[in-house]
């Protein structure tokens, strides 16, 4: 049986110049439609996902355009096209899971030197966490500030860092997990951090902290020009 672009499943719409072949003694298997090459125009204006500056240049929040339907939703969580439509850094190349089991935890923040500064692009799956995202750029005129944002397994909202910001978080629910892409492989030598309560960035948590590394406790004073 062969579908056509308005009958096909979700993923089919996502991907719409690819089409389902359905057999009832084999799995369903893509093959190309020349009948789904319809107007690119139209395609174009199909919201895939959302984009929202903040108020650091380069940072934004991202949010699900969600596709609904009686079994649930479809979104795209990732796409190389839109980032490269807005000037973001599209090479993305590890993806790090972090589970924390107590509420009010914080990771971070966390960065790398050049040259193996890093992008970050932060999802939470399971729970929720209060994401953070320092502007540590030496020629940006929004150095030093900060900007937070709820991410929560319900909203689905994500949160995009350029490369030359720090990245942290504290988690706002019990048994939270997230994880974000990096677009720099992980490089120990170039590991650097900013402490979660730094008098030079001034970062409102919104809980206590009940738990936090050594390591991330120890980080210096970050000395902001």
């Amino acid at each position: 049986m062969h579908l056509s672009t308005d009958q096909c499943d979700i993923s089919c719409v996502c991907d719409p110049f690819w089409m389902a072949e359905s057999r009832t003694t084999q799995r369903p298997i893509l093959r190309y439609n020349p009948a789904t090459l319809r107007s690119r125009t139209r395609l174009a204006s199909i919201r895939i996902m959302e984009f929202t500056a903040t108020k650091l240049p380069g940072a934004f929040l991202v949010s699900l355009h969600k596709i609904e339907d009686h079994r649930g939703f479809f979104a795209r969580g990732w796409c190389h096209h839109e980032f490269a439509a807005h000037g973001l850094t599209t090479n993305m190349v590890q993806l790090n899971v972090g589970f924390s089991h107590e509420k009010g935890t914080v990771r971070g923040l966390h960065y790398q030197m050049p040259p193996h500064e890093e992008a970050k692009f932060v999802r939470c799956t399971r729970g929720a966490i209060f994401d953070v995202i320092v502007d540590l750029r030496p020629n940006s005129p929004t150095r030093g500030q900060w900007v937070g944002a709820e991410l929560t397994a319900e909203n689905g909202v994500m949160l995009y860092a350029p490369e030359g910001f720090a990245h942290g978080y504290q988690t706002m629910a019990d048994d939270t997990e997230m994880y974000y892409l990096t677009s720099a492989f992980y490089a120990a030598d170039a590991a650097r951090g900013v402490r979660y309560d730094d008098p030079a960035f001034g970062i409102s948590w919104p809980l206590p902290v009940s738990v936090v590394s050594d390591a991330d406790a120890r980080w210096p004073d970050y000395a902001v020009d």
